[in-house]
């Protein structure tokens, strides 16, 4: 079955979403960034299809979130390095890391934690407003259009928003 993209919705969730909107690719991700950059190493961990693992990875490469480095010469091989794209992931990851933590994590508690290296602290991950500091809340935000706004599919109820901002000369 095909997949409808939606590279051309104007929306940064719905693009971002059309590349890793797939469980695979954000495993991946997190494996590549804590260190597993090896095909075999990957398809070892993961245990997915070797075929899905390279097809995936390929896209990967092709969207400028990961490169192939070589690591040895005779035989050839290479390895995964995320590129400034694909490192800027790891925050997304960790959110999400956080979430499934406190609703999924179970009695046992989280299957990993995230110690922060300069201080030495265990982290909670947690989204905060760049200018204050406070977190982000679906309570304490409002979502606006921006300048690449456009109303299309996915976008209905940013719609009205732009529509009102454009008539006001905003």
């Amino acid at each position: 079955m095909t997949r409808t993209s939606l590279s051309a919705v104007a929306c940064s969730i719905a693009r971002a979403t059309d590349l890793f909107g797939d469980a695979w690719t954000a495993l991946i991700m997190r494996d590549v960034l804590i260190g597993i950059r090896r095909f075999d190493e990957l398809a070892d961990d993961l245990g997915l299809s070797r075929k899905v693992l390279a097809a995936r990875l390929a896209r990967l490469v092709e969207e400028g979130v990961l490169t192939r480095a070589r690591y040895q010469d005779s035989p050839p091989r290479e390895e995964y390095v995320a590129t400034e794209k694909g490192r800027e992931l790891y925050p997304v990851l960790l959110a999400l890391m956080a979430w499934g933590d406190k609703w999924y994590a179970g009695s046992e508690g989280p299957p990993a934690v995230v110690r922060h290296d300069a201080c030495g602290h265990i982290a909670v991950p947690t989204v905060v407003c760049d200018g204050c500091g406070e977190p982000l809340t679906v309570a304490g935000t409002t979502q606006l259009p921006g300048p690449g706004g456009k109303t299309g599919a996915g976008t209905r109820l940013l719609g009205p928003l732009i529509a009102a901002r454009r008539q006001a000369g905003d």
